[in-house]
């Protein structure tokens, strides 16, 4: 009876990453191109994936960056649609934009008896700007969600650690349970 729970078990582990992976993905594909009108199955991703790489040769050139500003000039004189706009560009160019902000991670003491510690990303070198003298500031990811907290922490309990950012997250986001990214050299 072990053993065949443990096959269960094991079955377990197996299929179900790949199904919700598959899932997903299927949900994806069916969500885009019903929002296209396309009934040919992942046809509107493609088109989609297409386009997006068209804005971003087109968002290259000189004559597009220009009219990007004056849209984001438009886009920052509005309250609202500014804090959005804003904040999820941010985002997006803390993982995939030229100036990536998740760059260097980050080994935080939390100064509990030195006992306790976190790991994080330096987003930035120095607080410098809120009138915080020889700190920074660390984004910590919470494992499993999409959230985090952000710590200015004194520079000398902040250690950085030699590691690829996007293994790095993918430890920090899955609780630990990913093998330990490896250190760079």
């Amino acid at each position: 009876m072990k053993r065949i729970l443990g096959y269960f078990l094991r079955g377990l582990v197996l299929t179900v990453p790949l199904v919700v992976t598959v899932w997903v993905c299927y949900a994806v594909f069916t969500k885009v191109d019903g929002w296209l009108g396309i009934s040919i199955p992942g046809l509107g991703f493609v088109t989609t994936l297409t386009l997006i790489t068209l804005v971003g040769a087109l968002g290259s050139t000189i004559l597009t960056s220009s009219a990007m500003g004056l849209l984001e000039e438009l886009l920052n004189r509005l309250p609202f649609v500014r804090l959005l706009y804003t904040s999820t560009k941010d985002l997006m160019s803390a993982f995939v934009g030229e100036k990536k902000r998740f760059g260097q991670t980050v080994l935080v003491d939390l100064g509990l008896g030195n006992e306790v510690k976190v790991l994080g990303f330096l987003t930035q070198s120095s607080a410098d700007r809120l009138g915080i003298d020889a700190s920074v500031v660390v984004y910590v990811p919470h494992s499993y969600a999409w959230s985090g907290q952000l710590l200015v922490m004194p520079s000398a309990r902040v250690t950085p650690i030699a590691a690829d950012s996007a293994e790095f997250m993918a430890f920090v986001v899955s609780g630990g349970v990913t093998d330990f990214p490896m250190l760079r050299t």
